[in-house]
């Protein structure tokens, strides 16, 4: 029998071999062992072992530095697939990938808000057997399920503690759907996935520092310092949506008043909007009789059209959210602060209100030009992010 330690040094050693091929794609075991400082005997053995289980496979002759051609070496991305969940407030994104986190099938379900909890866990189950549906032969068939979830997770257990714009409480959601499809289940909070889909496929590749601001219905955040996801003493850091920018004002759905999300969020939109509706404000592309149907999606369409009344809104939200992310700049000095979600697909209106808060107001931004930029990954980041939940644990990958 081998020792527990020489077992556990071995998966160290094939998750180091399996990173390094993922990251320097088209490399030979040569490269690996050079790269890694593994020996080169050892790197042969992880190597077959992981072509065996259909994770890596040979690509072809590289060049030659003198002697035979080494064989390259690349992930095999149809060693399996991975389901990723991004489920908001008023919709679910479902997303399924291969390995490389290329989307080969993905699906939209839009949801009302206030829906009761058995109602959205019967679209989330009816989503996700979609996918496993849609999923094509693989070597090892589906190897987890990523869901990013608008509240206080508890991602250890994989229960939501609280999601105030869900009304949900308490809600066993890896355990529910692990029953349900027999398959690895990983539950965090849709901010923090939202990062990780930016460090693992988006604009936060290359940087060891960033905030992502997920600018939904509510507000969260996921904070990326030194290459790693910052989760707090007990996983819950990042509701800076409900950091209070207002003493005296209105309630927030976490019970608390005046939080940022009241001010700077897609629900903010719809309450502006409302309001100047209300009162009158004519507008060639909205009236009155459209109010109830509004969303941020139809909102951004009007102000593409021309919508005076669209656009001044989403310049209010813009100005919102820059108050707001200079409080994080002035806290974490991030290299990047990153807005996703749904509000991020108004780019060329609220980030030119963002940078001129920011740049009048935020002390560290004198000093330091933090860059602030919209996700590129756009509304998938929390797909992705969740797929990526599944792929980090796959690869063993220290950082998440």
């Amino acid at each position: 029998m081998v020792p527990a330690d020489q077992l556990l040094v071995k998966q160290i050693n094939k998750s180091i071999v399996l990173n390094t091929i993922r990251k320097k794609e088209g490399i030979s075991r040569a490269g690996i062992a050079e790269f890694t400082g593994l020996n080169k005997s050892t790197v042969s053995f992880l190597v077959d072992e992981l072509i065996k289980e259909g994770l890596v496979r040979e690509i072809g002759p590289g060049e030659s530095k003198g002697g035979r051609k080494p064989i390259m070496l690349t992930i095999n991305e149809k060693g399996g697939c991975v389901i990723g969940v991004d489920l908001g407030v008023n919709y679910i994104l479902t997303v399924l990938t291969d390995l490389v986190g290329n989307v080969l099938w993905e699906k939209r379900i839009d949801i009302k808000l206030g829906e009761d909890k058995e109602k959205v866990i019967d679209l989330l189950m009816q989503s996700i057997g979609e996918a496993v549906g849609n999923a094509p032969a693989t070597v090892n068939g589906i190897m987890g399920i990523g869901i990013g979830v608008p509240g206080i997770v508890d991602y250890r257990k994989g229960l939501v503690l609280m999601a105030p714009n869900l009304k949900w409480k308490d809600v066993p959601l890896k355990e529910i759907v692990e029953e349900r499809f027999k398959i690895k289940v990983h539950i965090d909070n849709e901010a923090n996935v939202g990062a990780v889909g930016e460090k693992w496929f988006g604009i936060g590749v290359e940087c060891s520092n960033f905030i992502y601001v997920s600018a939904g219905i509510g507000i969260g955040t996921g904070i990326i310092i030194n290459g790693t996801l910052y989760r707090g003493a007990s996983g819950l850091a990042g509701e800076i949506g409900h950091v209070t920018i207002n003493i005296y004002d209105q309630l927030c759905g976490c019970g608390n008043i005046g939080c940022w999300e009241n001010y700077a969020s897609e629900r903010a939109l719809l309450d502006y909007m409302e309001a100047q509706l209300k009162q009158g404000k004519e507008d060639a592309y909205i009236n009155n009789e459209t109010i109830g149907d509004l969303n941020a999606l139809r909102i951004i369409d009007f102000a593409r059209r021309g919508s005076s009344i669209a656009i001044e809104g989403l310049k209010e939200i813009g100005r919102n959210l820059g108050i707001g992310i200079i409080n994080l700049i002035n806290t974490f000095n991030p290299e990047m602060v990153i807005i996703g979600n749904t509000l991020s697909l108004a780019e060329d209106i609220i980030l030119p209100e963002i940078l001129n808060e920011v740049s009048k107001k935020c002390f560290v931004y004198k000093y330091h030009k933090v860059k602030i930029r919209t996700s590129t990954l756009n509304f998938h980041a929390g797909a992705m992010g969740a797929a990526s939940l599944v792929i980090s644990k796959l690869f063993a990958h220290p950082e998440f």
